[in-house]
């Protein structure tokens, strides 16, 4: 017969009980809220694919950043959708642009807010695409050089304005060492890049572009976005990253990316960031609106498994709405 003698027990306690000997544990501080903020609207503007988020202007947007503050979230991830856009992305890294004063309004609502930054050309392009694009024998290219040279003096002039952390999501080569070089030469020796050094061509960032007016106007991105199939690619590409600089890593998407995120944290032991994306947002939204399950707890099961899977900040648009949940909890 089988000794069942000495088998261990399988937690049946309280609550109580069961919280104090949990593995894994979320916290407020590790959420990243992501804000767009818009030249082209007054007030605030909700995104029908994602209900619960909306475009801000500069006055809304310190409101928000106030709220936020309070309730307890300690970073941001800032996004910024220009009146004018033109072939080389002129407002990205421009002194004014709707960033570099959101930066602004941010610090001076709540002066101990993170701001990152997205530092990315494709929100401020004509045609919606990361870089500069030339046509070459009848086809469109994005010129990697050229666009990092755009993706720098972006860096730079959020810097200035007063980012304190700054996240190309790019995924053009070398961008994240060039980046380092010019903060240092200009004293921004303190500001940090959090590199987008797993980004994937994925059918979850639809949502998003709609929030960010950052669709493609021709063709895609599978050129300079990895291949949901490449799996040690991802860790090429976040090792390229580390070797340039990069203080700090994000994975994304979220769910259909977990074990690349395992991956990631094991192999280069670096603060490591996971983006709950649009998609991700707005299916289970989608999901709950239906009664076809329960948003609450789906949610934190969702946070759950991103922080079992190793990830030590989640950038996320429930963040506060999980700031309440988890209060709940305790």
């Amino acid at each position: 017969m089988l000794d069942l003698t000495h088998r261990p027990r399988r937690l049946r306690s309280t609550e109580t009980i069961r919280r104090m000997v949990r593995e894994t544990h979320l916290d407020v501080h590790q959420l990243i809220y992501p804000l767009f903020v818009s030249e082209n609207i007054s007030g605030r503007f909700d995104i029908a694919s994602m209900p619960g988020v909306a475009q801000l202007s500069l006055s809304a947007l310190k409101d928000e950043a106030e709220s936020i503050a309070q309730l307890g979230i300690t970073a941001v991830l800032l996004f910024g959708i220009p009146e004018q856009k033109d072939e080389h992305a002129s407002q990205a890294y421009a002194e004014n642009g709707i960033v570099q004063r959101a930066i602004c309004t941010i610090k001076q609502a709540a002066p101990n807010l993170v701001v990152i930054t997205d530092v990315c050309l494709c929100e401020y392009t004509s045609h919606g695409h990361c870089g500069v694009v030339a046509k070459e024998g009848g086809h469109y290219q994005v010129l990697n050089d050229a666009s990092v040279e755009l993706l720098v003096k972006t860096a730079v002039s959020h810097a200035r304005a007063g980012a304190d952390i700054v996240a190309p999501s790019d995924m053009m080569d070398g961008r994240v060492g060039a980046i380092r070089t010019a903060l240092d030469s200009h004293g921004f020796t303190n500001v940090l890049i959090m590199s987008y050094a797993s980004k994937f061509c994925s059918a979850f960032y639809g949502p998003f572009r709609e929030a960010a007016e950052s669709a493609p106007q021709f063709g895609d991105r599978r050129t300079y976005q990895m291949d949901p199939a490449n799996a040690l690619e991802a860790l090429r590409e976040v090792a390229l990253d580390v070797e340039e600089g990069t203080d700090l890593i994000i994975v994304k998407p979220g769910l259909p990316y977990l074990d690349i995120l395992w991956r990631v944290k094991e192999r280069f032991e670096r603060p490591t960031a996971v983006y709950n994306v649009s998609g991700e947002y707005a299916m289970v939204k989608a999901a709950a609106r239906m009664g076809w399950l329960d948003e609450k707890r789906a949610v934190i099961e969702m946070m759950t498994g991103f922080r079992r899977a190793g990830a030590d900040m989640i950038i996320t648009y429930w963040a506060k709405d999980l700031t309440a949940w988890l209060r709940e909890q305790w």
